[in-house]
């Protein structure tokens, strides 16, 4: 799902970036009330001002961040910075939880460091580097740094659920309105394929992605998570060649396929003896 996050992006036309964010969020919050609601969780919100700080200013902040990068610079290359936040899950993960980094880690993170550089220098992920898109460029390092941040502080909350997450982007929802009104002009989208985008990405990279993250970053391998997350960049850049938003080049093969190459040596790292329930 995050990997269409940059062409339905794209995709929304000329949104301004919190205008997007309001509409999307205020989508992707409906599934999980409906949920919450159907399962008599509603009263289980967290209440809990540090369970907020985290998750509203990571949901809030990174996609603040994300679709004024992608205003800002080429899809491509916006995407493919934002997309290091596998890399500095998995550096950050071992330190959080008080483990030792494993050299497999290390060099699992550098080969995916690696492969999304080259497809940022290669030229075929958005016609190569450009001093007048460094705002942008900026802004997509910020998303790597958030979200990471956000995904291993989120395991310090096991208790808030889904229905939590649902009020997050209820909040993210309400924070960009709020922001669009004052520092934005309403752009209405135009043509279904912009209408049909918004929806794609309320209900997948900014809805359900998000309850199926907190999910799995509570309850799972964060680590390893970080790692297979290595996929995200790849096949986002491959989904923006697919659909216009880049153009195919060499250099995207062979980054692609170091992508993967730093998952498959950090999964080595990933894996740990698990004891059995009792």
């Amino acid at each position: 799902m995050w990997s269409a996050l940059a062409a339905l992006t794209a995709a929304s036309r000329a949104l301004p970036p919190f205008e997007l964010a309001a509409i999307a969020f205020a989508i992707g919050a409906a599934p999980g009330f409906a949920l919450a609601a159907a399962r008599g969780r509603l009263s289980a919100i967290s209440r809990d001002p540090r369970v907020w700080a985290v998750g509203v200013g990571g949901l809030f902040g990174y996609h603040a961040l994300y679709f004024s990068a992608l205003r800002l610079a080429p899809p491509a290359q916006a995407g493919l910075i934002a997309y290091l936040w596998p890399l500095l899950i998995v550096l950050m993960a071992a330190p959080a939880a008080g483990e030792r980094l494993r050299w497999r880690h290390v060099a699992g993170a550098a080969l995916g460091f690696a492969g999304v550089g080259a497809l940022f220098a290669g030229g075929g992920a958005g016609g190569g580097f450009s001093v007048a898109f460094v705002p942008g460029y900026l802004l997509a390092a910020g998303c790597a740094l958030t979200w990471s941040t956000y995904s291993v502080l989120s395991r310090r909350f096991p208790e808030a659920g889904a229905e939590t997450v649902a009020a997050f982007c209820a909040a993210t929802s309400a924070l960009a309105l709020i922001c669009h009104l004052l520092f934005e002009t309403n752009v209405a989208p135009v043509g279904a394929a912009a209408w049909a985008s918004i929806v794609a990405l309320g209900l997948g990279p900014v809805g359900l992605a998000f309850y199926v993250w907190d999910h799995g970053v509570k309850r799972g391998d964060i680590g390893l998570l970080g790692v297979f997350a290595y996929a995200t960049p790849a096949l986002s850049t491959l989904l923006l060649v697919a659909t216009g938003f880049a153009a195919p080049s060499w250099g995207l093969a062979i980054a692609c396929g170091l992508v993967m190459a730093g998952a498959a040596v950090a999964t080595g790292a990933g894996r740990r003896a698990v004891a059995p329930a009792s």
